[in-house]
């Protein structure tokens, strides 16, 4: 039987989602009438509130309740200490102090939603708002050192001498680069559904982490963990904006206990800029230092960043340059710039998306300082260990994505000199990237259970937030087993089933996977020594070493059965098998090698030599990333990636109101993505590959590989294709318009 691992397997969840059988989180209707929640924004950035009346709110026709500092239960305190701040309590309505910008003030709660948002309008409230800091450019003198990184890496590295080595380089770079706040943007905006029965909560909620919404939630109410239910089994979208719960969560829990039915809360789109995190806005400062043959003697990588001063988070942007390119004298530092805004959250590929845009741009400006091939300054630079840590990496591939792309992508038609090709009023220019991404590990079990009428099932609290997750594990239970991928169901997303480190950090489809691994391994186990002990088996006797799982039969030489009469006759509750994957911590292969994904990314683009119009003319990735699990999802993961990495680099920009510290942009009118009608011809090739270091299934996150660097291709071909170097991202039509060269020239 061929293996089911690596094809391009449709989403078993697809004919489901396109016939509108799968059910979202605001879509569930608990047992009992439902009620609507909406939420009511702060008006002010920081302050404290005055007066607040509800009395009209809670005249108006359908309102059950309106929820505010005066009545809401007392909740407990977010707990700083735990490591992960997703599953850290999430008070709300606690007192009259505000600290952002639309932080709820009440929750009006009605019999439908249009009660509920009329109603919201009537709560009254006065504020006396207090100066807030909203200006990062201007708030420079509170930058500060934090004490880590995520609390995993160090604030600042440091190898060899970079000043000396920096200021006595034949070639210097010296330059600084500004990103702005983005937004992860789901389509399936953070709503949850709360139902109370019996002393017990069931929360139907979009989240990417179903252990971090019950840890958040059972520190919230204040009650036990395996009191809280959570069912989260289809997700629009998160892109780490769900990998906590949020203000919608607390609030439905907390309002369907207050008024003992079941009530529903979802942000509106205008909501999802004040009550879920950004990717801070940050300034980076990058200087290489070469020789004139191109490689690099030294190389520092500064970021400055925003935090909030309520919550601290650390966005990891200068990790990007430690394990990338050779250099004996390195310099990476993290300083963050604390602002009166909503804290921080991890978008898509935190740290390497900010931080590529800048060090790739780096580094094509260090080749046009050469007058050296973009392609071959990389290759040049090409590490044999991890230059920071000293240590082998485990299946390096950047060199061969290289050189791949540049083949694929026609690179040899490249002009060196800028703003040189063009085709009629087009000013032409190719423009290329690195790519790399950490892979991480963290704990997850699965349990595979084998029933008597055929059917094997998986079992995960794991998530699907779009990315093909319910494929994948279809795809690696059917090859553990030997099973038809139509034998067996994927159940995920629900807190009684075996906990996993949920969908982030591009580690969910290797974790799961490696842990369904070793869980089918275990089944296979109980199946072969209870098959060769059954006197009536026709395996009776034979030797295990020389078994075979095979189209749905056991087989040991000549001898076969199929593995339902196994199952039917020796378990008739059924066979269950469990599998886990440790901590990077407990895996020794995490710290004798530095495990990363790789890739190359090449982009053409063409500029209107007479308006500054960019368009997109076509783009190439050629990725790094072990053993393809589903060869049609991870593609789909990368060009996903990829097209985000254009929108960092051409169209994405939160606009904060510096007088009033709230997003001025905030819907998806101005809150500017690529559409269509921005994207040609987009490919993603990946190579083939097996990472032995990275788990027993040789697989590796694709997930957020796709966004690292592809912004870089972009900017470095807008450069090439104008002669106009843009470091204020994104590039805009006013930044390159005053550069564009005359058409004459």
């Amino acid at each position: 039987m061929a293996t089911v691992i690596g094809q391009g397997l449709d989403r078993v969840d697809g004919p489901l989602k396109v016939s509108g059988r799968a059910t979202y989180a605001y879509e569930n209707w608990p047992l009992g009438q439902m009620l609507y929640g909406f939420i009511v924004g702060a008006a002010i950035g920081k302050g404290h509130i005055t007066r607040l009346d509800t009395t009209r709110a809670e005249r108006s026709p359908g309102v059950r309740v309106v929820l505010t500092h005066h009545n809401a239960p007392a909740q407990g305190a977010p707990d700083t200490s735990l490591s992960n701040p997703y599953m850290r309590a999430l008070p709300v309505l606690t007192g009259p102090d505000v600290h952002h910008y639309g932080e709820p003030v009440a929750l009006v709660v009605a019999q439908t939603f249009e009660q509920a948002r009329a109603a919201a309008n009537l709560v009254d409230v006065d504020y006396e708002a207090e100066p807030g800091r909203y200006d990062f450019a201007a708030s420079q003198e509170y930058v500060y050192a934090p004490d880590s990184v995520r609390g995993m890496m160090p604030t600042d590295t440091a190898v060899g001498e970079f000043d000396s080595a920096f200021e006595t380089s034949a070639v210097k770079i010296d330059q600084s680069y500004t990103t702005p706040y983005e937004f992860s943007q789901p389509m399936e905006p953070q709503a949850a559904v709360a139902a109370w029965s019996g002393g017990d909560l069931t929360v139907y909620v979009s989240c990417q982490s179903t252990e971090s919404a019950r840890a958040s939630l059972a520190s919230t109410l204040q009650i036990e963990e395996q009191r809280i239910h959570v069912h989260t089994p289809y997700v629009g979208g998160g892109f780490g904006s769900k990998l906590g719960v949020h203000a919608e969560t607390a609030l439905a829990a907390i309002a369907a206990q207050v008024v003992n039915q079941p009530v529903k809360v979802a942000q509106t789109r205008q909501q999802v800029f004040h009550l879920v995190g950004m990717r801070p806005m940050s300034s980076q400062r990058v200087r290489l230092g070469a020789e004139r043959d191109g490689r690099l003697v030294a190389i520092a990588h500064e970021s400055n960043a925003f935090t909030s001063r309520e919550t601290e988070y650390t966005e990891q942007i200068a990790t990007t340059a430690r394990s990338l390119y050779a250099a004996p004298h390195r310099l990476t530092r993290h300083r963050l710039t604390p602002l009166d805004l909503q804290p921080g959250e991890d978008v898509r590929a935190p740290g390497e998306a900010p931080g590529l845009l800048a060090v790739e741009s780096a580094m094509d400006e260090l080749a046009h300082a050469l007058e050296m091939d973009p392609v071959e300054l990389r290759i040049r630079n090409e590490p044999e260990l991890d230059p920071e840590r000293g240590v082998p990496y485990s299946a390096r591939k950047l060199v061969d994505c290289l050189r791949e792309g540049a083949r694929r992508f026609g690179w040899e038609r490249r002009s060196a000199e800028p703003a040189r090709l063009r085709e009629g009023r087009w000013l032409v220019g190719y423009g290329m990237a690195s790519a790399i991404r950490p892979h991480f590990q963290a704990p997850t079990k699965v349990r595979v259970r084998m029933e008597p009428g055929g059917t094997t099932v998986v079992e995960s609290d794991m998530t699907d937030i779009g990315t093909g997750t319910y494929t994948i594990l279809t795809q690696v239970a059917a090859d553990g087993l030997g099973l038809p991928p139509e034998l067996v169901r994927v159940e995920l997303g629900n807190s009684e089933f075996p906990v996993s480190a949920g969908s982030g950090g591009s580690w969910g489809a290797g974790n799961t996977s490696t842990a369904l691994h070793r869980a089918c391994a275990d089944l296979r186990q109980q199946l072969l020594v209870a098959a060769c002990a059954d006197e009536s088996s026709p395996l009776h006797g034979l030797s295990p070493a020389d078994a075979v799982f095979s189209g749905d039969s056991l087989s040991i030489g000549d001898a076969s059965q199929s593995l339902k009469e196994i199952v039917e006759r020796l378990f008739p509750d059924g066979l269950a098998g469990e599998g886990e994957v440790a901590s990077m911590a407990e895996d020794p292969n995490y710290s004798a090698y530095s495990i990363n994904t790789y890739g190359a990314h090449f982009a053409e683009v063409g500029v209107d030599a007479d308006t500054a119009e960019i368009r997109l003319r076509r783009m190439l990735g050629v990725f790094s990333v072990g053993r393809v699990l589903n060869a049609k999802t991870a593609r789909s993961q990368l060009v996903g990636g990829m097209i985000w990495g254009l929108s960092a680099a051409l169209h994405e920009e939160a606009v904060v109101d510096v007088r009033t510290g709230e997003f001025i942009n905030r819907d998806l009118a101005n809150y500017l993505v690529p559409v269509h009608a921005d994207i040609p011809d987009v490919d993603a090739v990946l190579l083939d590959g097996f990472d032995d270091k990275a788990n027993p299934l040789g697989v590796k996150g694709a997930g957020e590989l796709g966004i690292c660097g592809a912004g870089a291709a972009v900017a470095n071909a807008v450069f090439n294709a104008t002669g106009v170097r843009v470091r204020d991202f994104p590039i805009t039509l006013d930044k390159v318009l005053p550069g564009l060269p005359p058409m004459g020239v």
